[in-house]
């Protein structure tokens, strides 16, 4: 990808896939940057690898996953920042 995302459009699409994918469109938009995805249940082990392949694949967001804090993942504000560094074009 040669396209740098910034701060906002990375959350923007993560809170856009998880409501789509994980919260049948979150008809009552209660997801947001802060919302507790693994308190909520909305993160397991294969909801996080769909994640993380959408990351990749449509995002363009080519990054070792073994590197990012697993608190990372607590919420959309948390794995945005942790993609950020990783988001420009190398």
């Amino acid at each position: 990808m040669s396209t740098v995302l910034s701060e906002r459009e990375i959350s923007d699409r993560l809170i856009a896939f998880i409501r789509e994918r994980f919260l049948s469109g979150d008809p009552a938009g209660e997801l947001d940057e802060d919302s507790p995805l693994l308190e909520w249940g909305i993160l397991n082990s294969l909801n996080t690898a769909l994640l993380v392949a959408h990351i990749r694949d449509e995002m363009g967001i080519d990054v070792a996953f073994e590197t990012i804090d697993p608190r990372a993942f607590k919420s959309v504000r948390g794995l945005t920042s942790a993609l950020l560094p990783h988001a420009a074009p190398a």
